[in-house]
């Protein structure tokens, strides 16, 4: 009602795109283009006179019909003597001019264009220029209505085959040439999709364009990947006026009723008793409803209260982050932005960050034709909700599309697992004992290599999200977890769980537990169920963990010289695994170790890892242990 009275919302009739299946108007967003097969069929349309013909072309010959003129451009040459004559339309007798645009470009084709301003976007807008007839020849059907004479009643391909059939009889038809073309189909049903003169309901977009235009050029609100912005301003800035009615029985009925006496339209927020103008109580009201995005362009406001200045509304409106697919960036993402400059002065979020598609292993579209698609609840009932979110995330690049396949969601299923049998590892060995979920004050090396480590994960994991490079941010969490978390630190620290020494072996239980806990907090968002049921078995503090702090990096766990010490250790026993393994020494067998080193210090400290070091493979090597400093 407010743009009603602003002047910015109009009834009209108009080209618009119908669907002949729907039976309705669609938007230019709703309809989805695709090559397909065509011909030009090239006709002779005589002038009047008899000194000739034009010659055209045309890949929908049942559209003459309603030709009400052909046009040639006023700087063509070869026509400009003709311009002003009549000619008589093959098949229906009626005589129409010959008008000079400039919308025919001289060197497509024959340079002649036949107008029909019912059918054909451009050719109404040509027909309004020179106040051309605008003669609809199609029902809503699609077949060919009354104005069609002869071939009334005959539906959009059999009068095609007729028309064809009697123009070349009647040697109108000069020759067919097979093309290949886009045709504009309906985003619902697939049916083609016809441009009809219709009387509806639309939104005059120029003025309400230009501020969400200008938002997103000033850097109010950001699309993440940048490269996004292209397909919004490119849509923008073409935009024509948004035919938002729509011939459904279901959505929101637009608020228009008509007076039966005097022909009065009145918009109101409640039902009129009345009409204002002559006071007859003989109202309907309009049946069509607004189209679906229309209401759906509200949504970042009137969900809060709006109109109403609600406590809601000013606290939530703008949100900071919108998250959707690069799909419906011109269905809703445009229409929140320009709906939410005009009705809030501002725009409804400032960042748009943009994902893919999911797609079949083959990287097809998932559709029921093709039979490829996924159900999420056969996968989750099979493989659990957290591998399944785990699977969308992993390799997920913003803007990009991602194949899923069954074997991706196996592998997240393992990861599950681990973290599972990591978790009950630590749990078996903390039961029974007082373990605060805090580091002990004093730290062996591999405690403050794992700390350290961690400490650069919470770092860099943080800045990937704040960033949205969440794929990079849970490929991190995962090489963490599964590579320095299980196979490294708890195969280290398994030695000192098992000592005697109770202060050593308390000291790794606290750094498991601080460990296990914050590495639960980062995967939280991506795998909430799991981490949530082994948070709440280990010790913390809080209600929840998708309530609980999010880890924060300190400078304090910083200790790059013991990471690199740790690694030099790890260096060694990677290089004596492969060595034993590349000369088949047998686990059973002892040797002697010789390391050079310029640090012999590190290795003396470490010489309990490489002399006690229960590998995976259950293999150790001998305590023997020489050093020689360089």
């Amino acid at each position: 009602m407010r743009l009603y009275n602003k002047g910015l919302i109009y009834r009209g009739e108009r080209i618009i795109n119908w669907c002949p299946h729907c039976k309705t108007s669609i938007s230019d967003a709703e309809v989805e283009f695709s090559e397909h097969d065509g011909n030009f069929w090239h006709i002779r349309y005589p002038f009047k006179d008899g000194s000739g013909y034009l010659e055209l072309a045309t890949t929908r010959p049942e559209t003459m019909l309603g030709d009400t003129a052909v046009a040639v451009h006023p700087e063509d040459e070869r026509y400009k003597n003709i311009v002003g004559k009549m000619l008589v339309l093959p098949l229906v007798g009626r005589e129409i001019p010959v008008v000079a645009d400039t919308y025919v470009e001289q060197d497509f084709g024959t340079g002649v264009v036949k107008i029909t301003p019912a059918h054909d976007p451009n050719d109404f807008e040509v027909g309004l220029r020179h106040h051309l007839e605008i003669i609809n020849v199609m029902n809503e059907d699609g077949s060919i209505n009354e104005n069609g004479g002869k071939f009334a009643g005959m539906s959009g391909l059999e009068v095609r085959k007729q028309i064809v059939k009697e123009l070349d009889e009647q040697g109108f038809l000069v020759r067919v040439e097979p093309i290949k073309h886009n045709v504009g189909t309906c985003y619902r049903c697939h049916t083609v999709v016809e441009p009809r003169v219709s009387k509806q309901w639309f939104v005059k977009m120029e003025p309400l364009a230009k501020p969400a235009i200008d938002c997103v050029r000033d850097g109010h609100v950001r699309f993440i990947p940048e490269r996004m912005e292209k397909i919004y301003f490119n849509w923008m800035d073409n935009i024509k006026d948004w035919c938002i009615s729509r011939q459904l029985w279901w959505g929101h009925r637009i608020p228009a009723w008509y007076c039966e006496d005097c022909g009065e339209t009145v918009v109101a927020m409640d039902t009129p008793h009345a009409c204002p103008k002559c006071g007859s109580t003989k109202l309907h009201q309009d049946e069509d409803t607004l189209d679906t995005w229309f209401s759906s362009a509200l949504w970042p406001f009137s969900t809060l209260g709006w109109p109403d200045q609600t406590e809601d509304l000013k606290y939530f409106y703008p949100t900071d982050t919108l998250v959707t697919g690069y799909d419906i960036i011109f269905f809703w993402v445009a229409r929140m932005i320009f709906s939410g400059m005009e009705h809030m002065g501002e725009p409804p979020f400032k960042t748009v960050f943009i994902h893919g598609l999911i797609r079949d292993a083959q990287g097809r579209k998932m559709s029921k034709s093709l039979g490829n698609g996924i159900d999420p609840l056969e996968v989750i009932a099979q493989y659990g909700a957290d591998a399944l979110r785990f699977t969308l995330v992993t390799g997920n690049s913003p803007g990009n599309d991602l194949r899923f396949s069954q074997e991706k969601v196996e592998a997240s299923r393992n990861f599950a697992n681990k973290i599972w049998n990591a978790s009950r590892f630590i749990l078996m060995n903390i039961d029974g004992h007082d373990v605060p979920n805090q580091l002990p004050e004093k730290l062996a090396l591999e405690d403050k290599w794992i700390v350290h480590q961690f400490n650069q994960v919470v770092k860099e994991v943080t800045d990937n999200l704040e960033h949205f490079e969440i794929g990079i941010a849970v490929q991190k969490l995962y090489d963490f977890l599964w590579d320095e978390l299980c196979d490294w630190y708890i195969e280290i620290a398994k030695i000192r769980l098992q000592s005697s020494d109770e202060t050593t072996a308390q000291a790794a239980r606290q750094v498991l537990v601080w460990v296990m806990t914050g590495t639960l907090q980062l995967l939280h968002p991506f795998m909430p169920y799991i981490t949530e049921e082994i948070w709440q078995s280990l010790p913390h503090e809080g209600e929840s963990i998708m309530v609980s702090k999010w880890p924060s990096f300190e400078q304090a766990h910083c200790d790059p010289q013991s990471a690199s010490d740790m690694q030099n250790i790890m260096d060694v026993i990677r290089a004596v695994r492969n060595r034993r393994s590349e000369m088949n020494v047998p686990p059973s067998r002892k040797t002697h170790l010789y390391i050079a080193t310029a640090a012999a210090q590190v290795f003396q400290e470490g010489a309990r890892l490489l002399s006690d070091w229960p590998l995976p493979m259950v293999w150790k090597w001998g305590t023997h242990l020489k050093l020689k400093a360089l």
